[in-house]
Formats: structure tokens, sequence, C-alpha cells
């Protein structure tokens, strides 16, 4: 038991640190690439620090314990919109983009109706972890392309000028980045055993599902890299990084995690709560992300979308009720 204790610790801690050394070299190979901010919050950090759930969700299921992965995931999808989103906009307000508002969110959003469809039977068959994943792949090369799109469409000789003048200094840091991203995904595979070991470990010894230990102890530390960084985005005033990195990492816990969970071993006789509890709060709070960045105000003649210190103490204090209900049910 105490040496279970141990490896969920020590695997948190590496799976943070690592994290963190996975996204700063990922970063680094995208601006060596020359992608947007915003496709870098959503693609390079937002999958990145979904690494974790990733690692983990191929694990429990190759374990035989599926429901840690989809606990996980839906999990992760909570505190990253509750907790994470929440304590970001108390440090500084959280600004969507019109891109974000008009395509990204809405995506998000019917992603996860495209769950709620496919999980309603209580099952995650072979089947539909292929609809997640390809569904995954669709997004992906829609959005590859329209950053393509973008690219061209950009030929202000400024930005050709300042791509030119920091290639050289590029060229030298991507080395760097590259082995950045290599020791970070090592790691990442070794932290995450530990955790997944650990905490099943705790779960069977204190006699507490899979699913509630994924919902809380796994899903809030591997959610741990996405609060850094956009805690770090918004100080700087990136907002299109924060917003990216919880878009991306939900559609990658979403379509990703528990579309190879499902493929390796699929999930039968899911546990109730996920049908009544957590698919029901996901969405929920998924819809009230995209009703309350709908833009309502002006400012400097501009419509602003997003929300301030009170809708980030809102979610906050969504985060916390829904512990609470986890907890209750537990006794």
């Amino acid at each position: 038991m105490i040496l279970s204790i141990v490896a969920i610790v020590v695997g948190l801690v590496l799976l943070v640190w690592s994290a963190d050394r996975f996204v700063d070299g990922a970063v680094g190979v995208a601006r060596f690439l020359g992608m947007s901010t915003f496709l870098i919050g959503m693609v390079i950090v937002g999958f990145g620090t979904s690494a974790p759930e990733m690692v983990v969700s191929i694990l429990s299921a190759m374990n035989d314990t599926p429901q840690l992965a989809l606990g996980n995931a839906y999990g992760s999808n909570i505190a990253n919109i509750a907790l994470i989103l929440g304590t970001t906009a108390l440090i500084a307000p959280v600004v969507v983009q019109k891109q974000a508002m008009s395509r990204d969110i809405p995506v998000l959003l019917a992603m996860t109706v495209l769950t709620v469809l496919l999980l309603w039977d209580g099952n995650v068959s072979l089947v539909d972890g292929v609809v997640l994943l390809v569904a995954f792949a669709a997004i992906m090369t829609f959005n590859i392309l329209s950053e393509l799109r973008q690219k061209r469409k950009r030929k202000k000789s400024a930005e050709v000028h300042d791509e030119l003048e920091s290639e050289s200094t590029e060229q030298v840091s991507i080395v760097k980045s590259s082995l950045l991203l290599l020791l970070g995904l090592v790691l990442l595979i070794v932290s995450s055993r530990m955790l997944v070991w650990g905490a099943i470990n705790v779960a069977q010894a204190l006699g507490v599902s899979d699913l509630l230990i994924g919902l809380t102890i796994v899903a809030v530390g591997t959610s741990l890299p996405e609060l850094a960084s956009s805690i770090a985005a918004a100080r700087r005033g990136e907002n299109d990084l924060a917003v990216g990195n919880v878009i991306g990492s939900n559609i990658f816990n979403t379509l990703v995690v528990v579309g190879l969970a499902a493929v390796i071993t699929p999930i039968k006789a899911m546990e109730p709560e996920v049908l009544i509890r957590d698919l029901p709060i996901m969405s929920a709070l998924t819809l009230l992300l995209f009703f309350i960045c709908i833009p309502f105000k002006k400012k400097n003649g501009k419509r602003v979308s997003g929300f301030g210190r009170i809708g980030g103490a809102f979610f906050l204090s969504l985060y916390v009720a829904y512990l609470v209900l986890l907890g209750i049910q537990a006794v």
C-alpha cells in the first residue's frame, strides 16, 4: 500500500516535469515550422499535454482496466474546463478569438455529442473506437489544411523578413527542442506506468472503483501540465495559447484517449456513473463554455468573446461541487 502511494506521488511529479519538457520541445519544433500561436496551443500544447492521458489510456487498456482510461479522459475534460479555465480566468480574463468561437469550440461540442451517441448503449466497442479515431484524423487534416491556406494569405514583407532574420537562431534551437521532445516522451511513458500501477493498487486496496480513481487522482494529476501551461500563457497575455490548450486537450481526450482504449480493449458493461454523471457533466460544461463565450459586449468598437474573474470563479465552484459529488457517492 505504501509503495503504491509512493508510486502515485513520484509518478505524478515525473509526469508533470516530463510533460513540461515535452511541451517545451514541441513548441520549439512547432515555431521552427512556422505554425500560428493558436495552432501551437491547440495541437502542440493541447495534444502534447494530453500525452499523459493517452499513455495512461493505453496502459490501462493493456492491463485490462479500460474503465480507468474512460474515467481519466472524461475527468480530465471536466478539470480542463472547470478547473483550468476557471483558474486561468482568475489570473487574467480569458479572451476567445473569432476562430475558436466560430469553429473550434463548436467542433468540440459536436465531438461531445458524438461521444454521447456512441456511448448511449453502455459500451465502447471496437467500431466506436475506430469512429472516434477517424473523427480525430479528419479534424487534424482540416486544421492543417486551414493553416496552410492562412499561411498562403500572409504575404506581408515584415513577416517574411522576421522569418528570415530568425531562421539561424531557430536552427540552433531546433536541436535542443528535439532532444527535449524525445526526453519528455520517454519519461511520460515511465511515469505514466508508475501512476497507473499505483492507482490500480490503491483502488483495489480501498475498495474504490477504477472509474472513480481515474476521475479523481489520475485525472487531476494528468491535468496539471494543462493547468501550468495555461497559467503561464495567461500571465504572458497569450490567450490563444491558453484557450487552444484546453480545446485541443479536450478534443484529444474525447477522441484519441477513449478511442485508443476501445481499440485495444473494447469496454463492455460500462459503469452506470459514466452515463448518469460524468458524460452529462462534461457535456454541460462544454455547452456552458460555448454560451459563456458568445460575444455580448463591445470593447473599442469590437465584439469580445470570453469571460473574466466572475466566470472563472463560477467554473471553479462547479468543479468543487463535482468533487464533493464524487466524495458523497464514494462513501
